[in-house]
Parts: structure tokens; sequence; C-alpha cells
């Protein structure tokens, strides 16, 4: 099996893009723990699946985009809204199910949707997303523009059927599209070995020529390469692509889970928290003199301050109107 594609150098000249990709995992990791308190405290309903552990992913991917490309997610899509620009006020407002979200409360949090980003939601059913792309890659490339779809799903939808067809279909027709598998090893409905063998898996299931690579998905830099190279495939020659991002989440399967003690170890999730993609990049940048602790700390601050002000926001919007229930989220 190949090895997890590594970033060596880094280029000075870049200093504020990896500080924006630091800015915006720590985003995400405040946010997820803050979200995590308020579904303790009640407000937040429903299901809540926090993406803390694998903020390199959603960040790195994401960034390789351009701002007109088709996103879509599985149920555990905080992150990539965030990362894709839609403000934290109206992801915990959704959250919330408050109508100031960016589903207008309809959606919550297995459901975020932005439609004038191209982010096309978070879909609570295992792979039945990845047709969705596959689709909207078609319209790509029948519209005859340059633009591409990606999406993100756990390494249990490799064992769904739609998962095995739609990546022929888009090998077979060439379709511009990008499929990154979030590879936690925790995937719902697998054991751990055929989780871990995803890569394999999706090659045999694969017969026609599609480009695939495997990356390290705790280094927001590997990840940002990687989907550059498939978004520029897609684009200048029409060829999909499947990126495994080999991460880790810190917490269980969703918020009714345990941390640890079910299925891992406390003495795993500690090893593993020895590669937080966050303090990876962080050691990085200090090391080459690209950041010192005041900017750091200035990023925290200002990521803490931007957090809070969306859980006031969150928590003193309006809930929807009963008329809601017969209006359509994008049309007035």
């Amino acid at each position: 099996m190949a090895q997890p594609a590594t970033v060596t150098e880094l280029n000075p000249e870049q200093r504020p893009f990896y500080h924006e990709l630091l800015r915006q995992m720590l985003l995400i990791r405040v946010f997820e723990e803050r979200a995590g308190e308020a579904y303790a405290q009640g407000k937040i309903g429903g299901f809540c699946h926090l993406y803390i552990g694998q903020e390199a992913v959603a960040v790195g991917a994401i960034a390789a985009l351009r701002p007109d490309d088709y996103i879509f997610a599985s149920y555990r899509e905080h992150a990539h809204a965030l990362a894709r620009g839609t403000s934290a006020r109206a992801v915990m407002a959704e959250l919330f199910g408050k109508v100031t979200g960016c589903s207008r409360g309809k959606g919550g949090s297995m459901h975020l949707f932005d439609v004038e980003r191209g982010f096309m939601g978070g879909h609570a059913i295992v792979g039945s997303h990845i047709p969705l792309a596959a689709g909207a890659a078609f319209a790509c490339k029948y519209l005859g523009t340059d633009r591409i779809s990606v999406c993100f799903f756990g390494e249990a939808a490799a064992n769904i059927g739609a998962f095995h067809e739609t990546l022929n279909m888009a090998a077979l027709w060439k379709l511009p599209a990008v499929f990154i598998c979030e590879n936690n090893r925790y995937g719902m409905g697998t054991a751990l070995e055929r989780a871990a063998a995803v890569y394999d898996i999706a090659q045999r299931a694969c017969a026609y020529d599609m480009a695939s690579e495997v990356v390290d998905g705790m280094d927001v830099l590997a990840v940002y390469e990687a989907t550059r190279r498939a978004a520029q495939r897609a684009r200048e020659e029409s060829r999909p692509t499947l990126i495994e991002a080999r991460t880790y989440r810190y917490m269980g399967h969703s918020m009714a889970d345990p941390i640890h003690g079910h299925y891992r170890t406390k003495e795993e999730l500690e090893e593993q928290k020895k590669r937080d993609p966050i303090q990876g990049l962080k050691r990085r940048l200090v090391e080459e003199g690209l950041l010192d602790d005041e900017e750091y700390a200035e990023m925290e601050r200002r990521v803490n301050q931007e957090v809070e002000d969306a859980l006031r926001f969150a928590d003193e919007s309006p809930d929807p109107d009963l008329s809601e229930l017969y209006t359509d989220v994008y049309k007035e």
C-alpha cells in the first residue's frame, strides 16, 4: 500500500496562507468544543457529530478549491461549512435550530447548506451524497465549465454500493470530481481492519482510469497539496481522483458516544493526540520563524471572540415561525 504523502518544505512567502490555515483549524476546534458544551446544556437538539482532530482534512482540502466549486459532505460537516466561509454565527444558529441559521433552522447539525458558496450540504444517510457529487461534476462538464465537484465521506461509505458504482461512473465518464475519504478508523458499521483498507477497496472497485492518492490527514499542508493536484487534474484533464486522508477524531462518533472506554482506550487516544494537526502546523511555523508566541496568542484571542459571538447570536436569535413549515429555504 502506498505511503501517505507529506510536505517537507515551507515557503516564507506563503506565511499569510499558513497563518490562515492555522486560524481556520483553530476556529473549527474551538467552535466544536463550544458546540459540544451547548449540546450538553440542551441548547442543541437532535444529533451532533464533532470533528475534533480531523481539522486538517477539511481546511487543507477546501483551501485548494475555487469559490465556485461544489462541495458535498456527510453529517460531520460543521468544519467544512466553516472552512468554506459560512460564518460561525450562521453555523451555530443552525445547530441551535434558529431561523438565522444557514438552513433557516430546518437542517440542524447534520444538514448545513450554503448554496451561495457552493456548499451542497451535509447528508445524514451514509454514502448517499456520493452520487450527488458525481451528478454535480457531470453538470460542470456538460455545461462546458471548468468547475469541479468535491465529495467528503467517511470510510464506512466504502461499504456502500453507491460508492463503488459512483467511482466507476466517474472514471468511465471522466468527470471533474475529487472524492475524499476521511478515514478516521472508526466508521459506523466497519471493522477496524476493513476501514484501514479503504484505499485497496477503492482501487479494486474502480475498474477504469481514476487517479488515487493516500495522504496524511493530520498534515494540513499535505492534504492541501494532494487536493490541489487533484483539482488541477479535474479541471485540465476532466479526470477524477480518489484521495484517502488518514486522520483521527478525538471524540466519539456522536455526542451520545463515549470518548474512550467503549471501543478504544484512553492510551490510544493520548498517543494519537501527539499528532494533533493544529499543534503540528504551529510547531513547524515556529521552527521556521514564520510564527511567534504573540501572533499565536492574538489568533487564539480572535478565534475565541468569534465563537463566543456566534454563541450569543445563536442564543438570542428567534426560532423559526410556524409558517416556515411551508417555505423553501432557498426561495423567498
